[in-house]
C-alpha cells in the first residue's frame, strides 16, 4: 500500500511517501496510524496525537474508523487551515 505524507507529518517522518505491507490486524485508518506510531521515533513523533491526523483514501477524505480495505493510496496530513 502506498502512503503519502504531507506538511509536518512528512517533515517528522523524513519522507513524502512510501510503500508498506500492512499487517492483517490493521483494518481501519485509526489502526494504521497506531501501527505507524510503532515504527520508530520519527513515526511516534509524527503520530503522537493521532486524533488530529486527517486522512484520505484514494483521494477521498475519511474518518479514522473508515476501513482501509484494498485502498491503493492513503494520505495522512495535519489539520488544514485556510486563508
Amino acid at each position: 500500500m502506498k502512503l503519502v505524507y504531507f506538511a509536518w507529518v512528512r517533515e517528522s517522518i523524513g519522507k513524502g511517501a512510501e510503500e508498506i505491507e500492512v499487517p492483517a490486524d490493521v483494518k481501519t485508518v485509526g489502526d494504521l496510524i497506531a501501527h505507524l506510531a510503532t515504527l520508530g521515533e520519527e513515526y511516534a513523533h509524527a503520530f503522537k496525537v493521532p486524533e488530529i491526523i486527517r486522512a484520505a483514501i484514494d483521494q477521498d477524505h475519511v474518518d479514522h474508523d473508515e476501513a482501509i480495505g484494498d485502498a491503493r493510496e492513503i494520505a495522512l496530513f495535519p489539520p488544514m487551515t485556510g486563508g
